[in-house]
This record gives C-alpha cells, structure tokens and sequence, in this order.
C-alpha cells in the first residue's frame, strides 16, 4: 500500500500551515457520551477562520505552488467550502482565484466565497459541469487548478486534523468523517492509522448520492446523479480519473454508513440544542450516524464535524421543527 499521502507529507503540511488557520478544540459532548456508553468527542472544524475544514488543504496547496503558478491565479471547482477557503489562501497571498460552481451550491455559500474576492462562474447543475469551466481556465488561460479533494496537498492538509486528535486524544479507538470525496477522510486516515493502526476509521455519507460509498462498493470511480440534500457540501463525484482519495479510501476505509435526510436533520437540530453548535448537514452526519444507532462505539470516539457554513433560514426550519423531508430537501 503506497500513497503519494503520508505522515510525513502531512507533518509537513501541519509546519506550512501553522499561524495560517486554527488549531480547532476537541470537546468532549456529555449528551452523545451518555447516550454511547463510551467517550464521544467532537472536533470542531466549525471553529475553523473560514467555517470549514476545507481552509487547511487550500492554504496548503496555495503555500506549495511555484512561482510562476502565482502569476497567472488559481481556480477550482466546489460545493462552497473548498471555494470559501481556497479564496481566503488565495487573498491572504494576493492571487487571482477563479471559483466554478453548480447551481446547486447554496447561496449564502456562494456568497461568502465572493466575499472573499474570489471571482464567481456559476455553471451547469453538478460538480462535473463546474470542473468542465476549470478546464477550460486551465488549457486556454493558464490558471493552476486546485482540486477540492484529490490533491496531494489538499489531502495532506486535510490530514493535519488526525495528528491533533491523536496528539489530544492518544487513546483514541474510532474516529468518524464525513465521506464525499475522500480528501478529508483519506488525509485524516493517513494521519491516524500512521500513528494508531488500530484505531478505527468510519466514514459517513448521505443516501442520496454517496459517489464514494458507491465507488468503493464498484471497485472503481463510477458517476453518481448528484441529487439535492441537506449535506450538499459532500455532493458530487469522486472523478472518473480519481488518482488519490479513492485508493486511500479503499485502504483505510473500515466501515461507510448512510444517513436519510432526516436523520442529518436530526443531527443538526441535536447540535444546536444539546451541543450549542450551528453545523452544517455534511458536518453533522457523524452525530447523525450515533443519533440513529448506526454506528457502534468500542472505545473512545471521535466525531469530525466538518463544517458550521449552513443557510440560516434552513437551520431555523430544522431546529424549530418547520421543516419537512420533500424530493428536495433543502
């Protein structure tokens, strides 16, 4: 098993990136304890600068470009996340940064990413359609891509969450992530089987369009219909010509669950009332998976909640009970 993602390319990611984003607090949650019969902890990527986990992977990749990359810009495609940090890396270091997205990306992510300075292409309706902008950027004008998740640097900054966890939490048995494309499971993976090869690595994604669960299950990257869902920010594919997260993934992976809708509802109403925590769909489905009984804690646990970026008229509806599964969810 090799991987172009190590311990050492994400001990080198941890040196690169520190003063640029947060060390984000690993807490432990009474309630999802109490209710486990074992430790459950959550880390907070919630508390990240830019509300998300994906800022470490993009100022990683960012600080590792040459520099002729610099003089011409960045761009990307993405769910709003990788979007949104990638134009904080992108601002902090004075480039141009192009970011591509689906009409499916919620406004309020669209956004905060413009917010940032990042200029905005709103294309087609899925993932691939927004990569198809990117690579016309980057075979007519020259731009360098930065690929939300299957990137060596991404994946590598991704990563440096599992050496905080098994720095604060050295017994650590089970680790939970949300599953999308791989590159936050596979960095945290690389991280924490490195250094406890017998803690256990769980990935989480929704029912409506797992493209990595359904992947693996394949034995290959195989499409997925991208369909609209309270964790819209692990929509999409994983790529057809997936180099790194998928392999990764298929290594490290010991277990995958699917929550419904309802049940990422329930988890971000628990967030709010039991945890005082404002989280995203894609960032409560660990909670989730504990909440409906679908996940098994055999020791102390670790729950990575991803990201707060949530529109706040939905997270109302949630966690005042307005609001009702339909074919479209959000």
């Amino acid at each position: 098993m090799s991987h172009a993602v190590t311990l050492d390319t994400i001990r080198a990611a941890a040196d690169r990136i520190a003063g640029e984003v947060v060390r984000t607090p690993l807490v432990r949650s009474a309630s999802l304890s109490d209710l486990a019969g074992a430790p459950v902890f959550l880390k907070l990527e919630t508390r990240q600068t830019t509300g998300s986990f994906k800022l470490r992977g993009a100022t990683n990749a960012v600080l590792s470009l040459p520099s002729e990359a610099r003089k011409v810009g960045i761009a990307a495609a993405s769910t709003g996340n990788h979007g949104r940090g990638l134009a904080h890396a992108a601002a902090r270091q004075g480039l141009r940064c192009v970011v591509c997205m689906s009409a499916l990306v919620p406004e309020n992510k669209v956004a905060a990413i413009r917010a940032l300075g990042a200029e905005i292409r709103i294309v087609g309706r899925s993932q691939d359609d927004a990569q198809g902008e990117v690579d016309r950027l980057v075979a007519e004008e020259g731009f360098t891509a930065i690929p939300p998740f299957d990137h060596p640097d991404v994946i590598s900054g991704q990563g440096t969450i599992g050496l905080e966890i098994v720095a604060d939490l050295p017994e650590v048995a089970q680790v939970v992530v949300p599953l999308s494309g791989g590159g936050l499971f596979g960095g945290i993976a690389a991280a924490v089987k490195a250094l406890r090869p017998q803690a256990r690595m769980v990935g989480v994604s929704m029912e409506r369009g797992p493209a990595m669960r359904d992947s693996l299950a394949a034995g290959r990257p195989v499409a997925v219909e991208e369909l609209p869902t309270l964790a819209d920010s692990l929509g999409g594919g994983i790529g057809l010509d997936n180099r790194h997260t998928f392999a990764l993934a298929r290594d490290l992976l010991d277990e995958a669950v699917l929550l419904t809708e309802a049940e990422i509802a329930a988890a971000i109403d628990h967030a709010y009332a039991a945890e005082q925590e404002i989280v995203e769909g894609g960032g409560a489905v660990g909670i989730g998976a504990l909440l409906a009984g679908k996940l098994a804690v055999p020791g102390p646990t670790v729950l990575v909640v991803s990201g707060r970026n949530i529109d706040m008229a939905l997270h109302r509806r949630i966690v005042s009970g307005a609001w009702e599964e339909t074919s479209c969810p959000a």
